[in-house]
């Protein structure tokens, strides 16, 4: 890290304010070379900035954070410049002609991570903040970037110093005047460990629906009223609309805002015995979707006759909700069959009409109410993704290993250690630099 790195960190385009960050042991240097001076640390100075012919660039303002109170650890600066595609350019060439180097994704951020300014799982918060669409993703992220997962690890890595304690000192001093079920008093220490643990891992499949979304599937048959009422809760045309069966081939997803949750909505193709080629991946693809999503919205004609396939397909699980689409028109045959088969599956059934605002109001507020219920716990999730998933599961494994050794201290003692570095590993204190060069090149330029 002897090199200076620069970049943009506002988005490229057309704005009122550009910003150029600054990094590296160069950056005082290069503050002087186009400023012709240096402003107090962390004090905003209006400057003429020059490239090194003395052609004038703009005139911006200047901030200088000396090293270590900066962002990433190091000196740094930040070049706040009006908007232009022009003068953003001609800024950063003169960087460049100054010997400094233009960042890498994440080079920033991990930086910072490197200087000891943030732990790996802060990081990953700093790229979660960033992606962060709805409020209760900007909730979990800052919780992540407060180092809420750090402290947790702190608080499991007590008691797995403690559990080793006691198994070191049985292995250590077995001639000495201490109890002989030493070892063993470990077992409560790590029966909450691991109760801690997999509580943690439980929370991450919560922390990816509330990053990645709540998925809802609209199943039924074809033309039971999927993509209409997929369009109404869009409140676009997102999907196409024809009274031919079949229009709808592949999974269509939308994103939509549900009581500060993101939720991930698709149209899937109607489900029958189908012939060629195209639908019969189809169906597959929809019955794939619809079995993995969070909830499931059975789709019936409300018109339609008994014969319409209104049989519910396998994906269907209690609690989903059975909607009989088409209200605002004449009742069919098969309303009466579909709310027996609802019923028996423990579905809840709604009429709907995609027509009727009321209706698609009515229709929002049951399925915020199902996204609230199931993500709307009072803390975020310490542990987020996968990754802090497979650590976990891993600590847990080895202490569980260690549960079961306890006539064998100086087995379970290793275990333990195992289950340390495991916990480590989240944080980023140990870790192979391939899983680092994966995290931080999913940044953006500039961060």
């Amino acid at each position: 890290m002897n090199d200076t790195i620069f970049a943009p960190a506002t988005a490229p385009g057309r704005a009122a304010v550009a910003v150029v960050r600054l990094s590296g042991p160069g950056s005082l240097d290069a503050v002087r070379a186009l400023s012709g001076g240096v402003p107090m640390p962390r004090r905003a100075a209006l400057r003429r900035l020059r490239a090194g012919n003395g052609e004038v660039l703009d005139d911006g303002l200047v901030l200088w954070f000396p090293a270590p109170g900066s962002y990433t650890g190091e000196d740094s600066a930040e070049l706040h410049l009006h908007g232009g595609a022009s003068v953003v350019a001609s800024v950063l060439q003169a960087l460049a002609a100054l010997g400094l180097r233009l960042a890498e994704p994440g080079e920033f951020t991990r930086r910072a991570f490197e200087n000891g300014r943030l732990d790996l799982a802060q990081a990953e918060g700093v790229a979660d903040l960033i992606d962060a669409e709805t409020e209760a993703q900007r909730r979990q992220a800052l919780a992540q970037l407060g180092g809420a997962l750090g402290r947790a690890r702190d608080i499991w890595r007590a008691d797995l110093v403690e559990a080793l304690a006691f198994f070191e000192a049985a292995v250590d001093f077995p001639d000495e005047d201490l109890p002989d079920d030493l070892a063993r008093r470990a077992g409560p220490v790590l029966d909450r460990l691991l109760a801690a643990l997999s509580g943690a891992v439980a929370g991450v499949r919560r922390a990816e629906q509330i990053r990645d979304g709540f998925s809802i599937a609209l199943v039924g048959a074809p033309n039971a009223g999927k993509s209409t009422l997929l369009n109404a809760l869009a409140r676009r045309e997102a999907a196409i609309v024809t009274p031919t069966p079949g229009t709808t081939r592949d999974v269509i997803e939308v994103s939509l805002r549900l009581a500060g949750y993101k939720v991930v909505l698709a149209d899937t193709a109607g489900l029958r015995d189908a012939e060629d080629a195209a639908e019969i991946e189809g169906v597959r693809r929809a019955l794939l979707w619809a079995a993995e999503a969070d909830l499931r919205l059975w789709v019936v004609d409300g018109a339609g006759d008994a014969s319409a396939g209104v049989a519910p397909p396998d994906v269907l699980r209690p609690g989903d909700l059975c909607l009989l689409s088409k209200s605002d028109l004449p009742g069919g045959d098969a309303v009466g069959r579909a709310l027996a088969e609802a019923a028996a599956l423990g579905l809840e059934p709604h009429r709907i009409s995609a027509e009727c605002p009321e209706d698609i109001a009515v229709l929002e507020a049951a399925l915020a109410g199902r996204v609230v219920a199931a993500l709307g716990d009072s803390e975020p999730p310490a542990a987020t993704r996968l990754r802090h998933a497979a650590l976990l599961s891993e600590a847990i494994e080895r202490l569980e290993s260690a549960r079961a050794l306890s006539d064998a201290p100086e087995l379970a003692a290793e275990d333990v250690r195992l289950a340390a570095r495991a916990l480590d590993r989240i944080t980023g204190r140990i870790g192979p630099e391939d899983v680092l060069d994966r995290i931080f090149s999913t940044f953006c330029i500039g961060k």
